[in-house]
């Protein structure tokens, strides 16, 4: 009987071992992830640096030194040492930050997460991105600098992968279940592509043409105006084009005569440009600087994400020394600084994304009406392999324009409603791409001339490349490949059967938008319009709202003898323009109500001092009542709710200029309440009263401690990946999506940086919401996040030479080849 027991509890056991060793559908192999010897507990927090490591493809010692945030500094003695040691390191912290990337830009999530991801997947491998990535890659090969670069920043991770061994894999790998994949360098590109989704993928032409067939021409002109009504545009007002600008296309006849509504219901719902993805960036000249030198900032606005979206380094060769931000997955740095320079990003927002009608010869869509003849559509075949199912093939459909996102409706499609049969054409697609040779020769510039030739070289998405030197020169350029358009090309949905509607060339690079020194002696962007109405090519009709750069204008119009605190401090400033606009209007009308007199939340907004500190209820108060303000305006005339038809909001701008300057407009009549006849002060009053009640619902009656803005919008910096327990949520701050300070729910200053530029070296400092690794049980994992969110920067530290003594040096790791 013993024997019996005992072989049964060995059959059960080795049944366990070979059960939780072998991954059952979706789940891992939960034996291996559990194991104490190489499972998740092997993911500690111990990443002691050894001080000598041994690696096949380096040619010549190079020097690591960590500083006491983990940043490594990396001394080389060639390019080609340099990119592979960055390759390596980088890997070393992010390796699965990178693969997550590139497997979602390339439709592939559903490899390693299984079918909850084959929509997404398809919609993103629809977009073209991976087919996009795989000719840049190749292109490259006849760039010799290039080439050389992206090679050796491969081989740099694959040195990497070739030593982990699954003790040592991140966390989210055993988690998840599956292994990485060797690094090349279309997978580099697929990190770019991946910027570019996020920053140039959305489009309002559908919602636009909606509203149109509606309303018709000239309401739309009214409502929707092709620049605001306030606004400080990047380039400053009155700045003269030193160019002769190249003939603009001509608006088509039948659109001169009526604008193209549609072809039955256009009902899009590919995301709208996202009013969170924006950035602040700015340089004050010397004239304005207490050094006499310019000072430089940056704070771009992305998903706040553990792990960061950037990762710091700095990268020095005999020819090159430059610190910064790089983006993981990428070789050198992206908005950082050297010796003679510094340089930052912002995001233009120009309409580089048009959706095109296209008329098909029959069902089997493989023909479509063009210039009077039907055109032959190319297909293709893509298969997706989901994890724990059977492969999936999807066919693709590309036009001239581009590819048709989706031929049949369905409630499956990852963007529901999107309309059979539309292409879309989309500067992401541009293969002419040396996005990466722009930043190669921004980190080696010395002077404004090389700053400029640094520019010519990228491409998407267009960037307000900011600019300063210790020649006491600052300039900003929106920079990138824009379309060359007829005024509103792309406002609208386009007909796909007319040549004329096609994009006909691209503004020539030396033409766009810029300006050096100007004599207000300061540059920024803040995402808004890029220049003036003098600009002689169409941008597009919609930019980000003005206030942050109405606000960070003034500021620096009045800085005398600014400091890196003086740039620190607008990168936090709270203060609500948008407030200062509309505020003291709509408050009047709520005066007139003698039960406010009483009221503690109107009494609230009456005495608060319009900054969007964390501890504050007005902000609580204003943001979420303009919100409900606009939708009480506009939701029963241009719902963006409909399924069928859904229509853009005209903007904020257009809004507080109706209720201050138009009180009448019939906008303000609530078509739903067919009995009365609304006033604006009638929905002034009735949102304020809806917007307490909503609050008081939630929150309880009107309390300094749960209704302190930073509560009530209760930032989280989540993990990329979503897994719970590795992000950090209801982080203290203020700010807000229309405040310089543009913290949001989710999103805010990704990377803040300041810089003082000088003769001799330059002072810098900079922070973002994390940490230098992406493992959630290293120190450095989020160690900079509550400094961040006090608004606090670190002194990076720019060293001179390996050899430069610092006590903030903790190890020193020697990289040398294998003999």
């Amino acid at each position: 009987m013993k024997f019996i027991k005992f072989f049964v509890s060995l059959l059960i056991a080795a049944g366990l071992t070979y059960i939780l060793n072998r991954p059952l559908g979706a789940l891992p192999a939960l034996g291996k992830l559990f194991s104490p010897f190489e499972g998740f507990w092997q993911n500690g927090g111990n990443q002691s640096a050894p001080d000598e490591l041994t690696l096949e493809g380096i040619k010549e010692e190079v020097s690591v030194i960590f500083d006491d945030n983990r940043v490594p500094h990396v001394f080389a003695k060639n390019d080609d040492d340099l990119y592979f040691a960055q390759g390596y390191l980088v890997a070393q912290d992010r390796l699965w930050q990178m693969e997550f990337y590139t497997l979602a830009a390339s439709g592939r999530l559903s490899e390693v997460v299984g079918e909850r991801a084959i929509e997404l997947d398809r919609y993103n491998r629809r977009m073209g991105m991976a087919e996009t990535a795989r000719k840049i890659a190749e292109s490259y090969k006849k760039d010799d600098i290039a080439f050389k670069v992206l090679t050796a920043y491969t081989a740099g991770v694959n040195a990497y992968l070739k030593q982990l061994s699954y003790k040592n894999t991140p966390v989210e790998y055993k988690i998840i279940g599956y292994q990485p994949e060797e690094w090349s360098p279309y997978k580099t590109i697929l990190m770019l592509m991946n910027m570019r989704q996020v920053l140039n993928g959305g489009s309002e032409d559908f919602r636009m043409s909606n509203a149109l067939a509606k309303y018709g021409p000239d309401i739309i002109k009214d409502l929707f105006p092709d620049y605001p009504v306030t606004e400080s545009p990047i380039i400053p007002v009155g700045t003269k084009w030193e160019f002769t600008p190249v003939p603009v296309p001509a608006v088509p006849a039948e659109i001169a005569a009526k604008p193209l509504t549609k072809d039955g219901a256009v009902a899009l719902n590919i995301a709208a440009p996202a009013p969170e993805i924006g950035s602040n960036n700015w340089a004050v000249g010397g004239g304005k600087s207490a050094s006499g030198l310019p000072i430089l900032a940056n704070d771009p606005h992305l998903q706040l994400t553990l792990p960061s979206i950037w990762y710091q380094m700095q990268l020095s060769t005999p020819t090159m020394n430059v610190y910064g931000a790089c983006l993981p997955g990428t070789p050198g740095v992206t908005i950082g600084f050297n010796k003679d320079i510094a340089w930052g990003v912002t995001n233009v927002g120009s309409d580089v994304m048009d959706f095109y009608q296209i008329k098909f010869k029959d069902k089997t869509q493989k023909e479509y009406w063009y210039n009077g003849a039907w055109k032959p559509v190319t297909i293709k075949i893509e298969e997706f392999k989901i994890k724990g199912k059977e492969a999936l093939k999807d066919t693709v459909f590309y036009t001239h324009h581009g590819p048709v996102l989706y031929n049949h409706t369905s409630e499956k499609n990852f963007s529901k409603n999107v309309p059979v049969g539309h292409a879309m054409k989309w500067v992401g697609h541009e293969l002419d791409n040396s996005d990466l040779m722009g930043f190669y020769y921004l980190n080696r510039a010395k002077n404004y001339d090389d700053y400029r030739k640094a520019l010519t070289y990228y491409k998407a998405p267009a960037q307000n490349f900011v600019f300063a030197d210790n020649h006491n020169d600052i300039a900003i350029t929106p920079n990138g490949k824009l379309p060359l358009k007829w005024k509103e090309q792309g406002k609208f949905i386009l007909d796909g059967s007319n040549p004329a509607h096609d994009w006909q060339g691209w503004i020539p690079a030396e033409q766009n938008p810029t300006v050096k020194n100007p004599p207000r002696g300061f540059v920024s962007s803040a995402n808004q319009f890029s220049t003036d109405p003098t600009y002689p090519y169409y941008l597009g009709w919609k930019f980000a709202p003005a206030e942050r750069g109405i606000r960070i204008n003034e500021r620096l119009e009045a800085m005398q003898k600014a400091t890196i605190d003086s740039l620190r401090s607008v990168q936090n400033d709270n203060f609500n323009v948008e407030a200062r606009r509309v505020l003291p209007d709509v408050l009047k009308i709520l005066a007139e109500d003698p039960a406010n007199a009483s009221n503690s939340a109107y009494q609230a907004l009456a005495k608060w001092n319009m900054k969007n500190d964390p501890y504050e209820v007005g902000p609580t108060i204003f943001e979420r009542w303009v919100k409900e303000l606009r939708i009480w305006v506009w939701e029963d005339d241009f719902s963006v709710q409909s399924e069928k038809e859904p229509m853009s909001h005209p903007t904020r701008d257009i809004t507080w200029n109706l209720i201050k300057n138009t009180p009448d407009a019939k906008w303000f009549d609530n078509l739903n309440t067919k009995d009365k006849v609304e006033t604006m002060q009638d929905i002034v009053k009735e949102s304020f009263k809806a917007t307490v009640d909503s609050l008081t619902a939630k929150l309880g009656p009107l309390n300094a401690e749960t209704w302190a803005w930073t509560k009530v919008k209760s930032t989280d910096i989540n993990h990329l990946g979503r897994l719970p327990g590795f992000g950090k949520q209801d982080i203290p701050n203020g700010g807000g999506g229309g405040i310089v300070n543009a913290t949001s729910e989710t999103h805010g200053p990704s990377w803040r940086m300041v810089v003082q530029l000088d003769k001799t070296w330059p002072k810098a400092y900079g922070l973002y919401p994390g940490g230098q690794s992406g493992n959630p049980g290293s120190p450095y994992y989020d160690n900079m996040v509550d400094k961040w969110a006090k608004g606090e920067l670190n002194e990076l530290l720019f060293m001179k030479t390996k050899d430069e003594k610092s006590n903030r040096i903790v190890s020193t790791t020697k990289i040398s080849g294998k003999k």
